[in-house]
């Protein structure tokens, strides 16, 4: 069968906010429950992070910053002042432009956004990953041993608490045991339970696992980072989105730009080719954006140029016409070609 494009289906078809919002997937430009979102504003798109309740911007902020150093001198840390600023100032543009969610996935990225959001925690939801002593690390696979994580990440980063604890899982979770998965979701409710955390769920890059782990622990899981490309395309059977739907599990895409290499520049703002990387980001938002399920996208981002570029692409037209497929698709083509060894595994994400 042939995998559905989520550009056939035009924004008339899907806003209809009554019924996606009894699955899960309310999209919706304007209304009482996207009135009442956090740090609203009305040129921004909210959609519904599925049972969790709240409202989140179509697009987010990212955790990582990769290809800073194109707009921040020396290296990257909350010792590097210059870099703060521009976390900080990001920070900023992100919430004069409406978006309330920022996905911190390492120590660095905790304690960097953490001293960036200071004063403003009203302003923007704060997801929490501390990698190094998650499940990655075979050290800490008990409940006991990520709670300990947790606690110990919030005190160092000054944080009563975190809004989404989404554990980071191996890319490839299906390697964890089932009792080290039971140690997880032992974790998770236990600090729902303790008011650590508003709500839970993990990060993996592994299809089949990540719908098996929503369908045995559907009380448990509420979002989930996953990735999601400008190449991605739905299953007709057998999608992770069926899981998704059924459950009202809320979706934050990852790698929406394929770790950059869907751009020809390197993301410096005078780079020759930065006008034709921005129409490429903006293209590749407005396609993930067509498909319902998917909460938000959340790329990182490295200067207030790009914050205003993703902004922009959520405002433009949903559904891209004939001659916008076409460049997004030999734009996806080049994307694919350019991935490195270390991401040739993205591949494998073409069809969700």
């Amino acid at each position: 069968m042939k995998p559905i494009l989520f550009n056939d289906i035009t924004r008339r078809d899907f806003i209809k906010t009554t019924a996606v919002a009894a699955a899960g997937v309310a999209v919706s430009k304007l209304g009482a429950a996207e009135s009442k979102a956090l740090n609203f504003n009305p040129d921004m798109e909210y959609r519904r992070l599925g049972k969790t309740g709240l409202m989140v911007s179509a697009v987010c902020l990212g955790g990582h910053w990769k290809r800073v150093d194109t707009v921040v001198s020396g290296s990257g840390g909350i010792d590097n002042p210059d870099f703060i600023k521009n976390r900080t100032d990001v920070v900023s543009r992100c919430i004069e432009r409406g978006m309330n969610y920022i996905d911190a996935c390492t120590s660095q990225e905790v304690l960097t956004y953490s001293k960036a959001l200071k004063g403003r925690r009203d302003k923007m939801y704060l997801g929490f990953s501390w990698f190094e002593k998650e499940m990655r690390n075979p050290e800490y696979r008990t409940a006991e041993k990520l709670l300990d994580t947790l606690e110990k990440g919030m005190k160092q980063a000054e944080l009563d608490y975190v809004d989404l604890w989404r554990i980071t899982m191996h890319e490839q979770s299906s390697k964890h045991t089932e009792g080290e998965v039971e140690e997880m979701m032992k974790a998770l409710e236990k600090a729902k339970q303790q008011g650590k955390a508003r709500f839970t769920g993990f990060s993996s890059h592994d299809r089949n696992h990540i719908k098996w782990m929503i369908e045995k622990y559907s009380k448990v899981i509420e979002a989930i980072c996953t990735p999601y490309t400008a190449k991605s395309k739905i299953l007709p059977e057998g999608s992770i989105f069926d899981a998704v739907k059924q459950y009202d599990v809320g979706v934050f895409g990852i790698k929406p730009f394929a770790s950059n290499s869907l751009f020809k520049g390197n993301s410096a703002i005078d780079n020759p080719e930065a006008e034709e990387d921005d129409k490429r980001a903006r293209l590749a938002i407005r396609y993930i954006l067509c498909n319902p399920a998917i909460t938000a996208p959340i790329p990182g981002l490295i200067n207030i140029h790009q914050v205003d570029n993703v902004a922009k692409a959520v405002q433009e037209r949903r559904e891209l016409d004939k001659n916008e497929r076409a460049e997004l698709n030999h734009a996806a083509d080049e994307m694919w070609a350019r991935l490195p060894d270390d991401y040739q595994w993205l591949k494998n994400w073409e069809y969700v």
